[in-house]
């Protein structure tokens, strides 16, 4: 399956009937040149309403945190926009409702069988580390995140960039200190290589 006909099959599945008569295309980017691939939770509203991933204020942080330009994020020759669904969730009671949990083992290892030049996997939040790192996440997302080095060189977990984790952040300063200069040259060697 090309990616063009798994797009066509993630939009056309029952699965996602009710994002089709919305209006909604499955939001991800992603080519077979692809060098990075950020897997995260799900597309927010706006990301999911403008048709654009991370089209908002965690967006601007997170390419701010990789020190790359819009146009090298947005560029699906270098970065693989993935989330754990294609869909926006919807409100919960304490922000976006989680991804469907068939969705991601459904349609992931059709997505990333046509990306081969993948160099670096960066596992945005818990959804996309418990997934991807199974029984080798740690017990909770700060110890994951904390325990970077032991992912490297090839993945790096991250916290969600969201303005709402600031209090997070306070409580843990080694997150800009320690793990964002690691992971700029990271993500520069897998964009040049």
């Amino acid at each position: 399956m090309t990616l063009d006909e798994l797009r066509i099959a993630i939009a056309e599945h029952p699965s996602n009937a009710w994002a089709k008569e919305a209006g909604y295309e499955p939001l991800y980017a992603a080519s077979a040149a692809s060098r990075i691939a950020i897997i995260s939770q799900a597309p927010g509203r706006k990301g999911q309403e403008t048709g654009i991933p991370w089209n908002d204020a965690s967006g601007a942080r997170l390419r701010s945190w990789l020190d790359v330009s819009d146009d090298e994020f947005y560029d699906p020759d270098l970065f693989a926009l993935v989330p754990m669904d294609f869909y926006f969730p919807g409100k919960g009671k304490n922000g976006d409702l989680p991804p469907r949990a068939d969705f991601a083992p459904r349609w992931h290892p059709v997505l990333f069988g046509q990306l081969p030049n993948i160099r670096l996997t960066i596992l945005v939040g818990s959804y996309a580390q418990r997934h991807y790192l199974a029984d080798r996440a740690k017990a909770t997302l700060t110890a994951t995140v904390m325990s970077y080095r032991d992912y490297l060189p090839d993945t790096v977990p991250l916290v969600h960039p969201s303005p709402l984790n600031v209090g997070w952040h306070l409580k843990n300063p080694w997150f800009e200190s320690d793990v964002i200069p690691d992971l700029r040259p990271l993500v520069r060697s897998a964009l040049r290589d």
